[in-house]
């Protein structure tokens, strides 16, 4: 199956497609702003790498959060556009369990939330321990103690020198976004379902007069 994948949650935008397990290419650029006018050529050069035209997808994987909310909304309404266009499936994948598979045993994925929070969601041999959440930092370092156990850890993202004091024996790796490579395998191995944000928490932006924004 040829699969595209798709990643603007975080400081980066990365574009790759797969057929099974074959890298046919793939392309990522660092980037804090600036994903929705990246994106869309990024993936027209990397179906252009794979010699490949865009009615050979089959499905499309983006992330679809915790990160920034500008970037992962860009993500999801351009996959949803062009499954839309191509009549095939777009799923979505969790930017923590995107970025978990960045390492092996034992996995903390880790993104900085501000306000003293982080977005903590960890996974052993690939199978996710808890769900995504948003936690204060001593409860996140306090939840990451009882399900380690003093086993060997690695944390990654953003956020994980926030948790570094807190496990100090903890491999850290903090990549500028998720791979999507990874993204795509993901999103091959499970049932298609409606692509939706995933959002943990309300935007930290607002509106003249304090309004939150949506």
């Amino acid at each position: 199956m040829i699969v595209l994948g798709l990643d603007t949650c975080l400081n980066a935008c990365s574009v790759a497609v797969l057929d099974g397990a074959r890298v046919l290419a793939f392309a990522s650029e660092t980037m804090a702003r600036g994903h929705q006018e990246r994106l869309a050529p990024m993936a027209q050069a990397v179906m252009v790498e794979a010699g490949l035209p865009f009615n050979r997808l089959r499905r499309i994987g983006a992330t679809v959060g915790p990160g920034s909310f500008t970037g992962l909304r860009v993500g999801v309404a351009f996959a949803k556009g062009l499954a839309s266009a191509l009549s095939i499936p777009a799923v979505g994948v969790g930017s923590l369990e995107a970025l978990a598979t960045e390492a092996q045993g034992l996995v903390a994925a880790v993104l900085d939330a501000r306000r003293e929070q982080v977005y903590l969601q960890v996974f052993e041999a690939g199978a996710p321990l808890m769900a995504p959440d948003v936690l204060p930092l001593g409860v996140a370092a306090a939840r990451l103690a009882e399900l380690a156990r003093g086993r060997p850890l690695t944390l990654v993202g953003s956020g994980a020198p926030l948790l570094a004091d807190a496990t100090p024996d903890a491999a850290i790796l903090i990549p500028d976004g998720c791979d999507a490579r990874q993204v795509a395998r993901l999103a091959a191995a499970r049932a298609p379902t409606p692509i939706h944000p995933l959002y943990l928490r309300a935007p930290d932006a607002r509106l003249p007069g304090g309004k939150l924004l949506a």
